[in-house]
């Protein structure tokens, strides 16, 4: 599946919670006069999500010694506000946070039901740092027979919100996706390599000389027929089942859907994406597109 690139017009962080047609109308027009794609006109019916919570964290040593970094604060609020706000602005409303590591109650009593956000929050347990995959592996009875898109609990999205990316993969033919991100030290990550027209011919995980420097940033749209792919899986050097591999078995039948993101991002798993995920959302509120957390209900 080629790479195509999707641009936004800024809109402002409180209309991840607006789930009305009124809303979804200006977004549209919006999106039109700025030659985006447009939306689709009503939400994704039954996506699901799926937040991944746990890991040791190890590279934020010690400021996660005796907690989850998922609660590390970014600018005014825990890390993990925020990719429930990029799966709420999706028009996700189930959603399953799994959980692992340190202070996992602390996570459950931060977010409760989800309500406060207009979400139904659900939690499952991971026990050690198996990888990706496998915490997704986890969520097979939750999705049921369900397209779902999973967020990695440290990605932090600033830009506009993916209602209709989440909407075109799930009415489309796909059975696997991810956003592509440029950045300057690919070999972080797991690496797309690219032919000449920019068609996604592998990923590579944290390469040490990368063919690219676009990456799979943790935003990835996955179905059912996933969760066999994940049971063959064999762990990878880390000891881990590596989404990677999860993308590549897709990507042979044209089954890897993809698009390039253009907003803010950072994974704030080490401590200068960590300062840097805050300079990105500080710049939003100077710039008036930003919005108080949402109020816990007492």
């Amino acid at each position: 599946m080629c790479a195509t690139r999707l641009r936004y017009a800024p809109t402002a962080l409180e209309a991840y919670l607006d789930s009305g047609e009124a809303m979804a109308s200006m977004r549209r027009g919006i999106a039109a006069s700025a030659g985006e794609p447009e939306a689709p006109a009503t939400l994704p019916d039954t996506m699901k999500g799926l937040i991944l919570a746990g890991g040791t964290a190890t590279r934020l040593f010690p400021l996660t010694i005796v907690t989850n970094k998922h609660l590390l604060p970014i600018y005014d609020r825990p890390m993990i506000y925020y990719p429930i706000e990029t799966l709420a602005g999706m028009g996700i409303r189930e959603v399953m946070v799994i959980v692992g590591g340190k202070s996992v109650g602390d996570i459950v009593e931060l977010l409760a039901d989800g309500s406060h956000f207009g979400l139904d929050l659900t939690y499952r347990y991971q026990p050690g740092a198996k990888g990706i995959a496998h915490a997704i592996g986890l969520a097979r009875d939750f999705v049921g027979g369900d397209a779902f898109c999973t967020v990695l609990g440290d990605n932090i999205l600033r830009g506009g919100d993916l209602r209709h990316v989440a909407g075109e993969f799930e009415d489309g033919p796909w059975g696997a996706g991810t956003l592509l991100y440029r950045v300057p030290d690919p070999e972080r990550f797991g690496v797309a390599e690219l032919d000449a027209n920019g068609v996604v011919l592998a990923f590579e995980e944290k390469p040490v000389r990368p063919k690219s420097d676009l990456i799979p940033i943790g935003v990835y749209f996955l179905r059912p027929d996933a969760f066999p792919v994940i049971e063959h899986l064999t762990p990878s050097g880390r000891g881990e089942l590596e989404i990677t591999d999860v993308l590549n078995h897709y990507i042979p039948a044209g089954g890897l859907f993809t698009r390039v993101y253009d907003g803010h991002w950072t994974d704030a798993g080490t401590v200068p994406s960590l300062l840097k995920a805050a300079e990105i959302v500080s710049q939003d509120h100077v710039a008036g597109r930003w919005a108080p957390p949402p109020e816990r209900p007492t």
